[in-house]
């Protein structure tokens, strides 16, 4: 049903209100949404292959994330932890301590932001170690705050304008587009001798599958290697986990599909089911090397986020969403790659990822690994055209990412994937 509004008169609205800095995948305006379906204001209907950037991995408007927070919030919304704590905040870090890949007992903090998360991932080792430098990879995304820009390993439009980045960060390759495991550890090896002593390094923090970077997943050799240079020379190995935690990937750590074990475990995103809640999940001996007033924020670990964290992980468990997001990546990858074989389609490459984190490339030509900068953005265009939310990624916006709520039927799952179909004729 349509609201009497529409897309162009609040675009020129937008326009004329909000700066052009912030940018927005779709020219559809939302007024309502439910499980994998959005509806804008014009009252139609669009499938939803996006989930916020994947925070809704509950779908939209879950009733037991509703009811939680609706319960919240008859009793309170807001005291701030920091002047009146509340139970359900340190319930949630027992619940996630539990359920963390760390080795030996662990305690969780709250904020309120993925760039949150993984800025004081960063503190929390520089407490730690009493260091200050920071590895991070090339490709990799981290937030868009001033050290999470820093980061992350793309330049334009993370750092293009904001003039110098903070220092003692450093970036090495990774595996992708023709560098090799061992070109990356070569590398890193050789920045220890070159750049900066792993005696000055506090952290190394990576993407169990890099996001933004294209949905490239980061081999068990790597992380292996990582994990062995970082306990070689006292240095925290950070899993940033904000795009890839809470079942997406068919696990609920991305980094559980391997055998390593980090320190720090940055998290964010579905966490909070649709309300701002991000954390760090460490070993405790780590986590408790900030002095009292060392961290915080005055909305971290919001009561109502904190009951809709905790309901999140109830319907991960009771509707088995991990299993769930296998057999959407399965389909998903099926469906790619027969689109991949056809010529009377915009030419794609084979899907990539894990889980229900799904990319594939936009190629130059069919039969090539060659792919068209920039033509993730022009499929993207076309299937919101078709109806359905798709979005791009990739270092040289190459990449069409799919990622749909969990609970998304199998008939909205096909029905998503027809629509995108339609809009690769294009």
């Amino acid at each position: 049903m349509s609201t009497g509004k529409s897309n162009a008169a609040l675009a020129a609205r937008r326009a004329a209100a909000v700066p052009v800095g912030v940018g927005s995948a779709t020219s559809i305006y939302a007024d309502r949404a439910q499980g994998a379906e959005l509806w804008d204001v014009e009252g139609r209907r669009i499938v939803d292959f996006a989930a916020g950037i994947a925070v809704v991995n509950v779908g939209h408007r879950h009733p037991r994330i509703i009811a939680a927070v609706e319960a919240q919030l008859g009793r309170f919304s807001h005291t701030g932890f920091q002047v009146a704590p509340y139970e359900s905040y340190i319930e949630l870090a027992e619940r996630l301590n539990a359920l963390a890949p760390i080795d030996g007992p662990a305690k969780s903090i709250f904020f309120t932001t993925g760039a949150e998360a993984t800025e004081n991932a960063v503190k929390i080792a520089r407490a730690a170690t009493g260091r200050s430098g920071v590895i991070a990879f090339t490709g990799g995304f981290h937030g868009r705050t001033l050290l999470a820009s820093a980061m992350t390993g793309k330049v334009n439009p993370y750092k293009t304008q904001f003039g110098t980045m903070p220092g003692d960060i450093f970036h090495a390759p990774f595996p992708a587009r023709g560098i090799s495991v061992a070109d990356s550890l070569r590398t890193l090896d050789l920045m220890f001798a070159a750049d900066v002593d792993p005696s000055r390094v506090a952290a190394i923090i990576i993407e169990p599958i890099q996001g933004e970077g294209g949905f490239r997943v980061v081999p068990e050799e790597l992380l292996k290697g990582l994990r062995e240079r970082c306990t070689k020379h006292g240095i925290l190995l950070i899993a940033d986990e904000v795009q890839t935690g809470f079942a997406r990937t068919g696990k609920l750590f991305g980094i559980q599909h391997s055998s390593v074990k980090p320190d720090l475990i940055s998290v964010a995103k579905a966490l909070g089911g649709g309300f701002p809640l991000s954390g760090v999940v460490g070993r405790a001996e780590i986590m408790d090397a900030v002095r009292p007033g060392g961290l915080g924020g005055t909305y971290g670990g919001s009561p109502l986020a904190c009951a809709a964290g905790l309901a999140v992980l109830d319907v991960i468990e009771s509707e088995k969403l991990c299993e769930r997001a296998e057999h959407i990546g399965h389909v998903i990858s099926e469906r790619v790659a027969g689109w991949s074989e056809r010529s009377d389609l915009i030419p794609v490459g084979k899907a990539h990822g894990r889980g229900a984190m799904v990319g594939f490339d936009v190629l130059k030509a069919r039969g090539t690994d060659e792919v068209e900068a920039g033509g993730a953005s022009k499929v993207c265009a076309a299937a919101v055209k078709a109806g359905v939310i798709v979005l791009s990624c990739g270092v040289l916006g190459e990449t069409v990412r799919l990622l749909p709520p969990l609970t998304i039927s199998d008939a909205v799952l096909n029905e998503g994937l027809d629509l995108l179909e339609k809009a690769l004729k294009a």
